[in-house]
C-alpha cells in the first residue's frame, strides 16, 4: 500500500513566530525567525490567518502549565487559516478554509502564534464563509467549549431552561448565544450589575448578579429549578449551583474561573437527590463541521453574536493581547489577525 501523496507545499523555508524560551512576563514572548514546520504523514500544515488569545497561553508563558509543556515553545491552542499541505486522502485541499484547536497544540507541540502550524488531520475542521478572519478567529476554542458543554455535557434541548454561571466569560457569552439559537431560556450571571447589559446583548433572558449564593435567586424565577446549569466559575460555588437545578436536571462542570478545580473532603451527598453532575473537557471532534457551518451562517445572518473584545494585527501585538486579557477589563475574545 503506497503512502498518501502530499498536496500543496508552497510554504517558504522560514517564518516569523512568537517563541517562549523560558517562563516569564510579557517580555518572554519573543518574535523570532524559525523554520516553517515540516508536515508529518497524517498531519496538515495550515497557513495561519488569525488566532484567539487564551488564558491557557498566558499560563504557558508564565511557566504554570503542567509537565506537558516544555520550552522552547510556540504557544497557541487554536487558529484559523488555509490548508497549505495535507495528505491526498485527507479530504482537505490547499487553500481550503479550516479551523483547529486543542489536542496538545501550543503545549506538547508548537501552536498557532506563527504564520504556519502543523496539526493532526483529525483536529482540523473545514468550513466555508465570507466572514472576516477577525470574526472567525474568535470562534474555535470558544465555540467548541461552549457547544460541547451544551451538547455533549448537558444534552440541552429546545424549550429547556439553562443557567450559565460565569456568564461574562467568553465561553459563557458564546454558550448563551448558542443556547438562545437552540430555543432555550437562559439565565446567566455576572458579579457586577454594571455588566448585566453585556448579558442582555447576547440574548440572555435573566441576567443575575452573583454574590456567591445564587440558588435562592434562581428558585424565585424557576421554583422547581432550571433544567440545566453550566458551571464555569468552579468548585468554590458548585454546591450552590447544584441547588439551582430541578430533580433529574443536570450540571456540567466545564471551567474554574475562580481557580478552584477540586473540593476538599468531597462527599457525594453534597449532590442533591436526583440531580445529575457531569463534566466537559472535549476536543476539536466535539465541534462537527456541520455544526460550525450552522454557527457561521447564524453569525452571518445576525442570529448569533460573537463576543470579540479587541482585534490585534500582527505578531508584534501578541504581548498587548495577552496583557489586555490578563487585565480582564474588556469582555469577550481577544483575536490576533496576521498579514499575508
Amino acid at each position: 500500500m503506497s503512502r498518501p501523496k502530499a498536496m500543496g507545499g508552497a510554504a517558504p523555508a522560514t517564518m516569523r513566530a512568537v517563541v517562549v524560551t523560558r517562563p516569564g512576563g510579557p517580555d518572554a514572548l519573543q518574535i523570532k525567525d524559525v523554520p516553517v514546520p515540516v508536515r508529518k504523514p497524517g498531519w496538515v500544515r495550515i497557513q495561519v490567518k488569525a488566532f484567539g488569545v487564551n488564558e491557557s497561553e498566558v499560563t504557558t508563558r508564565k511557566g504554570e502549565s503542567d509537565a506537558e509543556v516544555t520550552y522552547p515553545r510556540i504557544p497557541g491552542i487554536e487558529g484559523v487559516g488555509l490548508v497549505d499541505e495535507a495528505d491526498e486522502d485527507s479530504g482537505l485541499r490547499p487553500g481550503q478554509q479550516v479551523a483547529t484547536m486543542m489536542g496538545g497544540m501550543g503545549r506538547s507541540y508548537d501552536g498557532s502564534y506563527a504564520h504556519y502550524v502543523t496539526v493532526p488531520a483529525g483536529q482540523v475542521i473545514p468550513f466555508e464563509t465570507t466572514l472576516p478572519w477577525d470574526v472567525v478567529g474568535a470562534l474555535p476554542e470558544m465555540f467548541q467549549t461552549a457547544y460541547g458543554s451544551l451538547a455533549t455535557g448537558l444534552d440541552l434541548k429546545p424549550g429547556q431552561t439553562l443557567l450559565i454561571r460565569g456568564g461574562t466569560s467568553t465561553v459563557g457569552l458564546s454558550a448563551a448565544t448558542i443556547a438562545k439559537d437552540l430555543g432555550a431560556t437562559v439565565l446567566s450571571t455576572t458579579r457586577s450589575e454594571a455588566r448585566a447589559g453585556e448579558l442582555r446583548a447576547v440574548g440572555v433572558d435573566y441576567p443575575l448578579v452573583d454574590n456567591g449564593t445564587l440558588a435562592d435567586q434562581v428558585r424565585e424565577l424557576m421554583p422547581h429549578g432550571v433544567d440545566a446549569a453550566l458551571e464555569l466559575v468552579g468548585c468554590s460555588v458548585l454546591a450552590d449551583t447544584l441547588r439551582t437545578v430541578r430533580r433529574h436536571g443536570m450540571v456540567c462542570f466545564t471551567g474554574a474561573l475562580a481557580g478552584q478545580w477540586t473540593i476538599p473532603d468531597f462527599s457525594p451527598f453534597m449532590i442533591p437527590g436526583g440531580v445529575r453532575l457531569t463534566s466537559y473537557a472535549g476536543e476539536a471532534a466535539d465541534l462537527p463541521a456541520d455544526v460550525l457551518a450552522h454557527q457561521l451562517q447564524a453569525i452571518a445572518e445576525g442570529r448569533l453574536n460573537v463576543p470579540v473584545a479587541k482585534v490585534y494585527y500582527g505578531l508584534e501585538q501578541v504581548r498587548d493581547a495577552q496583557a489586555d486579557l490578563e487585565s480582564g477589563t474588556t469582555p469577550g475574545k481577544h483575536v490576533v489577525v496576521l498579514d499575508d
